[in-house]
C-alpha cells in the first residue's frame, strides 16, 4: 500500500508537472502569435494555472488503474485517457482554451492537437516502462543461468 502510494504521488507530481510545462510552452506560443499583446484579464492567468494543475491530476491519478493486472491494457488505457481527456475538456471550456471566441472547427482542433499530446506522452512513459521491464527480465534470466 505505502509503495501504491509513493507511485501515485510521483505520477501526480510528474503529470502536473508536464501540465505546466505544456502550458507554459502555449502561452509562449501565443505571446509570439499576438506580437507580444498577449494580455489576460480578471485572474484569467490564475484560472488557467489552476486548470493547467487539475488537468495533470486528471492525468495523474488514473494512472493508478495500470496496477490492477485483472484488466486488459487497452480497457486500461481507456479509463486513463478516457478520465484525463473529460477532465481537460471541462477544464478547458472552463478556463476558456476552448470556447469563447473559438469557433466549433477550432475547437475540435484544439481537442485534437491536445489528444495527440496526450497520446505521445503516454507512449513515451509506456516505451519507457516496458524498456525497463526488458531490462529486468533479461537480469532474471541471466540470472537463472
Amino acid at each position: 500500500m505505502k509503495n501504491t502510494v509513493k507511485e501515485l504521488f510521483i505520477s501526480i507530481l510528474a503529470s502536473i508537472g508536464m501540465a505546466m510545462t505544456i502550458f507554459c510552452l502555449a502561452g509562449i506560443v501565443f505571446d509570439i502569435g499576438f506580437g507580444g499583446n498577449f494580455s489576460l484579464e480578471n485572474y484569467t492567468f490564475t484560472k488557467m494555472v489552476a486548470g493547467s494543475a487539475l488537468v495533470g491530476l486528471g492525468y495523474g491519478v488514473p494512472t493508478i488503474i495500470y496496477r490492477k493486472e485483472s484488466l486488459p491494457l487497452p480497457i486500461k488505457i481507456i479509463i486513463h485517457m478516457g478520465i484525463g481527456t473529460a477532465i481537460y475538456l471541462g477544464v478547458a471550456y472552463a478556463v476558456g482554451w476552448i470556447g469563447g471566441s473559438a469557433t466549433v472547427g477550432q475547437g475540435i482542433l484544439i481537442g485534437a492537437i491536445q489528444l495527440a499530446v496526450a497520446f505521445v506522452i503516454w507512449l513515451a512513459f509506456s516505451s519507457y516502462y516496458r524498456g525497463q521491464a526488458k531490462k529486468m527480465n533479461e537480469k532474471i534470466q541471466e540470472m537463472k543461468k
